[in-house]
């Protein structure tokens, strides 16, 4: 089961209605495509066809997200403790360093403004779930291990 924001829940809700949207558009495609004559040597009909099965795909594999996520409502959640969609600030222990994080359900095609992205299901995401304000947790990565405490939960 995915856990997911209300907002990610939207996003997801709304690239699912323009690919069901853009359906209509790609079958009249490959109706005009076939209207051309010989299938076989007819490239803007399969072009066409390959274009509707990623999106046929695509409607699916939304749809089966959407299907088994649960909404996550952060008016239940502890306002000390990291959960997903809280955007946080990290202290690496070893370098000192302080960092902004976001816990999201999946990355996003935004340009992160001052931020890093971190899935809920990356070793990051799930050592840092549930976290109070002060602790420090081990993560264990493929560069290494990194020592994080969080500092403070900017919002959530």
């Amino acid at each position: 089961m995915e856990m997911l924001t209300k907002a990610d829940k939207a996003k997801l809700e709304e690239q699912l209605a323009a690919m069901v949207a853009a359906e209509r558009n790609l079958i009249d495609r490959i109706a005009e495509a076939r209207a051309h004559g010989d299938l076989r040597e007819n490239a803007e009909y399969h072009a066409a066809r390959e274009e509707k099965a990623l999106n046929d795909s695509k409607i699916r594999a939304l749809r089966d997200r959407l299907s088994v996520a649960q909404v996550v409502d952060d008016a239940e959640l502890p306002s000390d403790m990291v959960f997903l969609g809280a955007m946080i600030e990290v202290r690496d222990e070893d370098h000192g360093r302080i960092e902004r994080l976001r816990i999201v359900a999946s990355l996003s095609d935004d340009d992160p403004d001052g931020h890093r992205e971190v899935t809920g299901t990356s070793p990051m995401g799930e050592a840092l779930m549930k976290v109070r304000i002060g602790e420090t947790v081990r993560v264990d990565l493929p560069k290494g291990v990194r020592r994080l405490t969080v500092v403070s939960i900017v919002s959530g």
